[in-house]
């Protein structure tokens, strides 16, 4: 790279794909290197930064391809909100796709975290949640099934389990989330349409009722590009 500065090496490929219509495929990684004079490797750690704006979407087995302008959804974290409600804030539109409902068992994590014996059932809601046609997110909530069960979800569910249980009069109270940078898990990256390896945006989060249970543990991953989450601090003394 000595002589193929990385900035260089970014600066041409934005070049690329500014002048590439969104829904257009980028030439082949080999055909990408190549012309530009890089390995493989150094073009995929080049390619991410793209990738986290969401401007580009890699398919696996079909190719990278120019996403264009995306809508963000810009959300503070201070209240705990649906992706739903967030979007609807700001004039956007969410779609769930890929739902699964099924019944678990509880394994030795959820059975700490939930306060159920291992082994007891737990209702499982996993789903992608959809920037108009783009797979934006990846969710998933397990509960004790005698919070949810399988079948209480309604035909026309929209993707929040938040929003259920609040709308049924669920006495929720706070939410506690772990918030991280992670490389995308293999089932994820294929839920979202990208490369195993991936950045996202990781929240694993536990939602209390009113006696101070657990009642929801949830996983949630965010392809960077399409979110911006901020928090508003008060100055300390």
């Amino acid at each position: 790279m000595a002589n193929f500065p990385f900035q260089r090496l970014q600066a041409d490929l934005a070049t690329l794909i500014g002048k590439t219509g969104a829904g257009e495929r980028l030439p082949s990684e080999p055909e990408l290197s190549k012309q530009l004079g890089v390995s493989r490797a150094t073009l995929r750690e080049a390619m991410r930064t793209f990738e986290a704006q969401g401007l580009i979407r890699r398919r696996q087995g079909s190719g990278t391809f120019v996403v264009g302008q995306v809508p963000v959804i810009d959300a503070g974290l201070e209240v705990l909100e649906s992706l739903e409600t967030m979007a609807d804030r700001l004039g956007l539109e969410v779609s769930v796709s890929d739902l699964r409902v099924e019944v678990v068992a509880a394994d030795q994590d959820h059975a700490q975290v939930l306060s159920v014996p291992a082994g007891a059932r737990l209702t499982r809601v996993q789903r992608v949640m959809r920037e108009e046609s783009r797979p934006v997110a990846y969710l998933e909530d397990t509960l004790p099934e005698e919070i949810l069960k399988a079948d209480h979800l309604p035909a026309d569910f929209k993707g929040s389990v938040l929003d259920f249980l609040l709308g049924r009069g669920d006495p929720l109270t706070t939410s506690r989330a772990a918030i991280s940078a992670i490389t995308a898990p293999a089932d994820v990256a294929k839920q979202l349409q990208i490369q195993r390896g991936d950045v996202l945006l990781e929240f694993v989060s536990k939602l209390y009722n009113v006696s101070g249970k657990v009642i929801d543990y949830s996983s949630s991953y965010f392809i960077p590009g399409y979110f911006h989450f901020h928090v508003v601090r008060r100055v300390g003394s």
